[in-house]
C-alpha cells in the first residue's frame, strides 16, 4: 500500500500523519507533498524520517493507491489529474469537487458505499459541520425521515488552521498584556468574543459555510431534507459544537432518540442532564467520535427534537473521515 499526503505541513496534514499511525493503517511506503515553501521539511512517521517533496505535475504519484489531499480547493483542482493520472485514489479535503454529480460525498457511518462510485478517482471529504452533524442526524433518520433541521454552530479557531490557533492564542496574551491584539486571521478580533460570520456571504444572505450545510447533507443522505444554519466563529481553540433541531415525519420521543444514539456508529451518548453530563469542546478536542447530549422534545414543535453535539473538528471533521474512507473502501472491497 503507498500513501500519499498533499498538504503534509498544514493542521489537517500533520492530523493525517497522528491519524494514520494511531489506526495503524496498512502503509508500505508514505510520501509528503506540499509547496515550494514547505518542501525539505522533514516529519517523522512510524519511527522514520520523512522528506516533503515539493508538489509539481510530474509522474511522482505513479504506483501510488491513496493520496490524502488537504492543501486547498485551487491546488485540488490543479492537481487532481496529475494525481489521479495512474490510478490513485484522491481522497479530497477541499471544498473543490464536493458538490460535483461525479465525485461522492461521503461519511462511512452514513454513505460509505457512495465511495464505490467514483468516475475521477476522487472521493470529496465533506466540510467539517456537515460530517459532525449527519453522523448525528443519521440516527435519528433511522427512526423516521427527517423533514427539516435548524442548525446553529459554535466553530473553534481551528476551523480556520493552525495559524487561526496561533492567533487567538496570541491575542488574549496581548489583551492581558495589555497591547492591541493581532487581527489577521478573522474579520474581527476573536478572544472574548463571537464572530456570526463563517466564510463568505452569499446573495440569499446566508455565508457559503452555512450553504455547504445544506446542499451537503441532502447529498450525503440522499434526501429531500431542508437545513437552515447559522455559523458562528467562537474562541475555542479546538472542538466545533453544533445545537440541532429536527422535524420528522412523525414524532420521536427522547427515550427512542437516546437509544438510537446509544447504538449509532461513530456517535458517544452523553446525556444525564441531572448530574451536568452533556459534551463539551474543552474535553472532546483530539478524540475520535461525535459526541451527543442535552436531547429533548422541542416545545414549539410536536413533530420536533432538539440535542447537541461536539466533535473534533481536525478529527472527525477532517483528517479521521478521510483516513475513515479509505478503510471503508478495504474492508469492502469486492
Amino acid at each position: 500500500m503507498k500513501v500519499a499526503i498533499v498538504g503534509a505541513s498544514g493542521a489537517v496534514g500533520q492530523e493525517f500523519l497522528r491519524v494514520l499511525e494511531e489506526r495503524n493503517f496498512p502503509i508500505d511506503e508514505l510520501l509528503l507533498f506540499g509547496s515550494s515553501r514547505s518542501a525539505g521539511r522533514e516529519y517523522t512517521f512510524r519511527g522514520k524520517q520523512i522528506v516533503v517533496k515539493e508538489l509539481k505535475h510530474n509522474d511522482d504519484f505513479k504506483g501510488v493507491d491513496i493520496a490524502f489531499t488537504s492543501a486547498g480547493a485551487g491546488t485540488s483542482k490543479e492537481f487532481a489529474e496529475t494525481i489521479t493520472r495512474y490510478g490513485a485514489i484522491m481522497i479530497d479535503n477541499s471544498s473543490a469537487f464536493r458538490m460535483d454529480d461525479d465525485v461522492p460525498l461521503v461519511v462511512p457511518e452514513v454513505n460509505g458505499d457512495d465511495a464505490f462510485v467514483r468516475p475521477r478517482g476522487i472521493i470529496a471529504n465533506p466540510n467539517c459541520t456537515t460530517i459532525q452533524m449527519v453522523v448525528a442526524l443519521n440516527a435519528i433518520e433511522s427512526l423516521s425521515h427527517i423533514k427539516r433541521v435548524h442548525v446553529a454552530t459554535y466553530q473553534a479557531a481551528s476551523g480556520a488552521g493552525a495559524s487561526a490557533m496561533a492567533e487567538l492564542k496570541k491575542q488574549y496574551e496581548q489583551l492581558v498584556a495589555g497591547e492591541k491584539p493581532t487581527v489577521e486571521k478573522f474579520f474581527f478580533q476573536l478572544a472574548y468574543n463571537l464572530i456570526p460570520q463563517v466564510d463568505v456571504f452569499t446573495d440569499n444572505l446566508y455565508t457559503k459555510e452555512e450553504m455547504k450545510m445544506y446542499n451537503e447533507t441532502r447529498k450525503i443522505m440522499h434526501s429531500d431534507i431542508a437545513v437552515s444554519a447559522t455559523c458562528v466563529r467562537v474562541p475555542v481553540m479546538r472542538a466545533h459544537s453544533e445545537a440541532i433541531w429536527v422535524e420528522t415525519e412523525r414524532p420521536v420521543s427522547v427515550a427512542e432518540a437516546r437509544e438510537a444514539f446509544a447504538k449509532a456508529e461513530g456517535v458517544v451518548l452523553e446525556d444525564d442532564p441531572a448530574n451536568r453530563v452533556y459534551p463539551m469542546p474543552l474535553e472532546k478536542a483530539g478524540h475520535d467520535p461525535v459526541y451527543v447530549g442535552r436531547i429533548r422534545a422541542d416545545i414549539s414543535n410536536p413533530n420536533g427534537l432538539t440535542f447537541w453535539t461536539v466533535s473534533d473538528q481536525i478529527k472527525k471533521g477532517a483528517a479521521l473521515n478521510a483516513v475513515q474512507i479509505a478503510e471503508y473502501l478495504l474492508a469492502h472491497s469486492k
